[in-house]
């Protein structure tokens, strides 16, 4: 496994219950600042092989960014049984429920 993928993972991981982080703010925490797309390749790739709480990573708007309806819809409701508010466009409230406690990371 890269470097950088092993990054991504251990940030996605340190996301806590309740909060949430944007692509590219996990891009940026892992060393990457632009490198957003690959976030969400690994996060489609690896979610379910390293148990990844994928539904913690939104958009740089705060929007859930999945298009398939059944995955929005899981997606929010993982977000919501963590007490983050989805409204019903899917968007959650930056300000309340970003992460960013993340200075651990090396």
């Amino acid at each position: 496994m890269q470097p950088y993928t092993q990054r991504v993972i251990e940030v996605i991981k340190a996301i806590p219950e309740g909060y949430v982080m944007t692509y590219g703010q996990v891009a940026g925490q892992a060393g990457s600042p632009r490198g957003a797309r690959q976030v969400v390749r690994i996060l489609h790739s690896m979610s379910e092989s390293h148990n990844l709480p994928w539904h913690r990573v939104v958009n740089a708007k705060g929007e859930i960014a999945i298009k398939d309806e059944e995955a929005r819809y899981r997606q929010t409701l993982y977000l919501s049984g963590e007490g983050v508010e989805v409204s019903g466009s899917g968007r959650i409230d930056l300000e309340k429920y970003r992460y960013t406690e993340m200075d651990f990371i090396d």
